[in-house]
């Protein structure tokens, strides 16, 4: 069913092994069923009902798939609203997008939906929901997907940290998690904050082993400032792509990890009895998130030693031939509430690209807002006219950072580009997949308010 039919007549991992060896693929069973429904659990302030997940008592698993190899997944319906279910960072055939609407229709009470694809890309992804996005989002329906690669090196162990907070009210039942104050700014933060939706856990890992460390900032509106303390490591991949180009952070100088973003880090476990401790430097001070326990004799594996990740391939654009698309980012002028269908709408509109706010998933006859040539090469200006931060993501794409005009950026690859206060910020790519492909602000209420779109591969 394509878009004008819609309209017309639709109605946490922890692994261990040997160091250095070829990665053996973890077995992966014929299909995968996901089955979205309430949940309850305890968050820190005791039985938490009506949350979303994909089991009754826990959060969303995580995935494992293998790269070039087909993944079936089929999404059940277990709520009484509307849902799908998008994999974020992943370059697949637009029908298996998960956009209601755009590229499928959202998924009812009671119903199932197939997902079929093949991950060309190895490296740390996520899944969460595009309709009902900011409630069952907030509400839990965020979960980590890995893509193993058979060239991937063999680490000690691998610990996998999914970073979400909660809207919760005094008593551990959950709160409003949006406001229109929220939606106007940076975004509603929550008042829990979680790693795996457990405060600050610890996770054993082999003492002096080398460690990969997945971590993916799941939330709707926090944008996470990481440094590691108690050990040694390096970054070696930013948004499922290998690179060396992103420095070790620090206090001073942290990681900036915006909504939807994913950094792998490899680190050098110390000796038994000292803890290293994953913190989140905020602006009003620091808090750690997680806890990685040396345990056993050590294994004395030095960081130096580790072998490279493989690197995906990508088509590198011809920036001599590029074409250029420019994108504002800014408030709206007054606009109606977004016209979402069976997927819901935060009832107002602050946010546009290039001065239109989008008008909603379920609005017949709307534009992209820029097409592109199967092949062809673009450069899109990103620019930010706003005094507040936004991780523009794009789907079924990668695009390679240029520069800024505010700070030097790493030219890696990825999916999210963070856009902070009043920057303008140039990346590249390559329009090598087909379709319409969702464009919007990962800040969940600045998506449903406005700041959202799609191009178009033609």
């Amino acid at each position: 069913m394509d878009r004008r039919e819609f309209f017309l007549g639709g109605a946490a991992a922890l692994s261990v092994g040997a160091a250095w060896g070829t990665n053996a693929f973890a077995q992966q069973a014929a299909a995968i069923n996901l089955n979205v429904q309430n949940a309850s659990f305890d968050l820190g302030k005791g039985i938490t009902h009506g949350l979303v997940s994909t089991v009754s008592n826990a959060p969303p698993p995580v995935l494992r798939l293998r790269k070039n190899q087909l993944a079936k997944l089929r999404v059940s319906n277990q709520l009484s609203d509307y849902t799908t279910m998008h994999w974020h960072g992943l370059r697949i055939p637009n029908k298996m997008d998960g956009v209601p609407y755009l590229t499928q229709f959202p998924i009812g009470p009671g119903s199932s939906f197939d997902y079929e694809f093949t991950p060309p890309d190895s490296g740390t992804y996520w899944y969460h929901p595009h309709c009902q996005t900011m409630e069952q989002m907030a509400h839990g329906l965020t979960g980590i997907l890995v893509v193993e690669d058979e060239n991937d090196p063999q680490f000690d162990a691998e610990i996998v940290l999914n970073l979400k907070d909660f809207h919760l009210d005094k008593n551990g039942g959950l709160d409003t998690p949006y406001t229109k104050r929220g939606a106007a700014r940076g975004g509603t933060m929550g008042n829990v904050m979680t790693s795996n939706w457990l405060q600050n856990p610890t996770y054993d890992a082999p003492a002096g082993g080398i460690v990969r460390l997945r971590i993916a900032a799941t939330d709707t509106a926090r944008i996470y400032r990481l440094a590691l303390s108690g050990a040694k490591g390096k970054v070696v991949a930013i948004d499922g792509h290998a690179t060396d180009l992103v420095p070790w952070p620090t206090k001073d100088a942290p990681l900036i990890l915006a909504p939807g973003q994913r950094v792998d880090m490899a680190i050098q476990m110390p000796e038994e009895g000292r803890a290293v401790t994953l913190n989140h430097h905020a602006l009003s001070g620091s808090r750690a998130l997680a806890q990685l326990r040396p345990v056993g004799q050590s294994l004395k594996h030095q960081l130096r030693d580790l072998p490279a990740l493989p690197r995906n391939q990508l088509p590198e654009p011809d920036l001599s031939a590029a074409e250029t698309h420019e994108f504002l980012f800014g408030w709206t002028p007054e606009a109606d509430p977004q016209n979402n269908g069976w997927c819901g709408s935060l009832g107002y509109s602050f946010w546009s690209i290039n001065k239109t706010p989008w008008p909603g998933d379920a609005e017949p006859n709307v534009g992209p807002l820029a097409e592109m040539k199967l092949g062809k090469s673009y450069i899109l200006r990103l620019r930010n006219e706003s005094p507040n931060d936004h991780p523009i993501h794009l789907h079924g794409l990668v695009f390679k950072l240029l520069r800024s005009n505010k700070r030097e950026i790493p030219q890696i690859w990825t999916d999210t580009a963070h856009l902070l206060k009043d920057e303008t910020m140039e990346v590249a790519l390559v329009a090598d997949n087909l379709g319409d492909w969702a464009f919007h602000c990962h800040v969940i209420e600045h998506q449903k308010s406005g700041l959202a779109g799609y191009l178009s591969v033609v």
